[in-house]
C-alpha cells in the first residue's frame, strides 16, 4: 500500500513536519476540524484519539495544517477518518502525504473510509474503490406515529448484561468484530434493544456528538425492527438535534427518519481498499444489516 512518507514536505517557501496526532493540543485539532466546517466537539475528537492512531502536519510555527487517522478493528481490518487539510493547503498534496503514512501503518489490513466529494480524487488516486453512499440525516426531531408489527416485540433499555449480545450482533452486521470500540461506546451511550424469545434481535445506541446526539450503531434485520429501536431515541430527544448516518435510501426506515425530522443533509461515499493479494473483508452477514453507522470515521 505504498512506501513510508517523508518526515518533511516543502510547501512553497516553508516546510511542513509530520507528528503523531497525540502530540498536539486538542484545541489545535478542534480548530482544524472547524476550519472545514466539521461540527465535532472537542470530546468527539478526544474519543477518536483514544481509540485510533494517526498523524498531523505542522507548519514551521507549530500550527496544525492537516490530519489523518486510522482505527484498528482486529489485526486485519481498519477504518480511516479525520483526513483534513487546512483550506489554504488543499491543493498542494498534504492530504496525500499524510495518507501515505497512514497506509504504511495499515499495510496488510483491509481498509474502509467514507469520502467527501472534495476528497474523492485523493482516494481514487490511492486505489480505493466505491462501495455505497452514506446519507447523513439530521435535524430537530419530533414524535412520529409508528406502526408496530402484529407480534409487538419487546423493546427495552439495554444494560451492561446486554453488551456481549450487542458486540456479537454488531460483528455479524459489520463483518468484523469491533468489541473494543463497542465496549468504549456502550458506557457513554443510551441503548434500546428489541428482543424475541429473550434473544437480542435489533439494537440502537445513542450518544452526545456534534451539534446534539447521534444514533449509531443501529443493527437490525429489516426496516420494521430498525424503526422499533430508533423510535425511542426520537421520543427521548424530541425538540432537539439528532443525527444518524445510514446507507438506507427509500423504504420504510428512510421515510421514518424524514417524517421524524431527520432529513438528508449531506452524503459521503463509502470506499474500500483490499490488502495486497486479498479480497476486502468486512462484509455483512446475510440477514443482519447496519442501519446506522457509529460515525463516518469509525464506520
Amino acid at each position: 500500500m505504498g512506501g513510508q512518507a517523508p518526515e518533511i514536505k516543502l510547501i512553497d517557501s516553508f516546510e511542513l513536519h509530520i507528528a503523531d496526532v497525540d502530540s498536539v493540543d486538542l484545541e489545535q485539532l478542534h480548530a482544524l476540524s472547524i476550519s472545514v466546517g466539521w461540527p465535532l466537539r472537542a470530546e468527539d475528537l478526544q474519543f477518536l484519539r483514544q481509540f485510533g492512531r494517526g498523524y498531523v502536519a505542522l507548519d514551521e510555527i507549530g500550527r496544525v495544517t492537516g490530519s489523518a487517522m486510522w482505527f484498528p478493528h482486529g489485526e486485519e481490518f481498519a477504518t480511516i477518518g479525520m483526513v483534513i487539510t487546512s483550506p489554504r493547503l488543499q491543493t498542494n498534496g498534504t492530504g496525500h502525504w499524510l495518507m501515505q503514512r497512514v497506509l504504511a501503518d495499515c499495510h496488510g489490513r483491509d481498509l474502509r473510509l467514507n469520502s467527501t466529494r472534495a476528497a474523492r480524487r485523493l482516494y481514487d488516486s490511492l486505489g480505493f474503490h466505491p462501495v455505497k453512499t452514506v446519507y447523513q440525516c439530521q435535524g430537530v426531531v419530533h414524535p412520529v406515529e409508528t406502526h408496530n408489527a402484529p407480534e409487538r416485540p419487546t423493546v427495552r433499555r439495554l444494560n451492561a448484561e446486554d453488551l456481549s449480545a450487542v458486540v456479537e450482533m454488531d460483528a455479524r452486521a459489520f463483518g468484523v468484530a469491533r468489541d473494543i470500540l463497542i465496549g468504549k461506546l456502550f458506557p457513554q451511550s443510551v441503548g434500546y434493544g428489541l428482543f424475541r424469545d429473550g434473544a437480542l434481535a435489533a439494537f440502537a445506541l445513542c450518544r452526545p456528538f456534534g451539534r446534539g446526539h447521534v444514533v449509531g450503531p443501529v443493527v437490525a434485520k429489516d426496516d420494521a425492527d430498525a424503526i422499533a429501536v430508533v423510535h425511542p431515541h426520537v421520543l427521548d430527544h424530541a425538540g432537539t438535534f439528532l443525527r444518524i448516518d445510514t446507507h438506507q435510501v427509500g423504504g420504510a426506515f428512510a421515510n421514518f427518519l424524514s417524517d421524524a425530522g431527520m432529513a438528508v443533509f449531506d452524503t459521503v461515499l463509502t470506499m474500500s481498499l483490499a490488502r495486497e493479494g486479498g479480497e476486502a473483508k468486512a462484509a455483512a452477514t446475510e440477514g443482519t444489516v447496519t442501519y446506522g453507522l457509529v460515525s463516518q470515521a469509525l464506520g
